[in-house]
């Protein structure tokens, strides 16, 4: 019989659970196998990882975004370079950060204590042909627009060439997933553990909205917060994500 009580302790996981079934797919038809990429494998084992024993929940919301389009084209001409709403994205998280420093934090081994960060370094996944990295740019707080444009264009392509070492993909406060390039309206980012956060983005959109009684157009971005519920409830999640979307509605404030 089953030991009860607070002494108690289940089955580790995942022994406790059925395994998955093992099927012969060439009995229902023609079938190809070919073989994960060592880098599918690996990234695969972390995000196996990371979704079981990280409790994800996901917070999505919007940003109005006008106001921010505008500076980062005018930013770009000026600075001569292709500007994409990242860097601002990136501005706009570290200065919710700054206000929620408890998603700037990584439970310690053990669970019991928390480590707050003092340093705002932002991982930011970039799609290459072997599958997703993730450069991380150090020291956010310190760097312009124009600086954090530079430098995720220079690790984009070097990721996507002979790729990035290891130094370069980790220390992470906090991630990044834009998928605005390719469409969507939400989705579920799978935090990067050991941060406790990552902040998805996807295509913005024109809506409808209703402004001091006239219907206007807005440029709106949809944001979508995976965060680890051990560490932060619904209420601060609800509370950043928005702090974000209103940063991004002022870029000025960005800059």
């Amino acid at each position: 019989m089953m030991a009860e009580g607070p002494d108690a302790m289940p089955p580790p996981w995942p022994a406790s659970l059925p395994p998955m079934p093992v099927v012969d797919f060439s009995g229902f038809g023609e079938v190809e196998t070919v073989a994960l990429s060592r880098h599918q494998k690996l990234v695969g084992g972390f995000l196996a990882r990371n979704w079981a024993q990280v409790p994800h929940v996901t917070h999505h919301d919007e940003a109005d975004i006008d106001r921010l389009e505008a500076a980062r084209k005018e930013l770009g001409s000026r600075l001569g370079l292709k500007l994409t709403p990242i860097p601002f994205l990136i501005k706009a998280v570290v200065a919710a950060l700054r206000a929620f420093p408890t998603f700037n934090a990584s439970l310690a081994p053990g669970g019991e204590k928390l480590v707050l960060k003092r340093y705002f370094h932002i991982g930011v996944a970039v799609d290459t042909p072997n599958g997703l990295v993730v450069p991380v740019i150090r020291d956010c707080d310190r760097k312009s627009l124009g600086e954090l444009a530079a430098e995720l264009a220079d690790k984009a392509e070097r990721a996507r060439g002979r790729g990035l070492p290891m130094t370069e993909m980790s220390g992470g406060c906090f991630s990044i997933s834009s998928l605005g390039a390719i469409g969507g309206t939400a989705f579920t980012p799978i935090i990067n553990a050991p941060e406790v956060a990552i902040l998805g983005v996807t295509r913005a959109a024109q809506k409808l909205r209703l402004v001091d009684g006239e219907v206007v157009a807005a440029t709106v971005l949809p944001l979508s917060l995976s965060y680890d519920h051990r560490v932060i409830n619904g209420a601060d999640a609800a509370r950043f994500t928005r702090f974000v979307a209103e940063a991004l509605a002022d870029p000025a404030a960005l800059a």
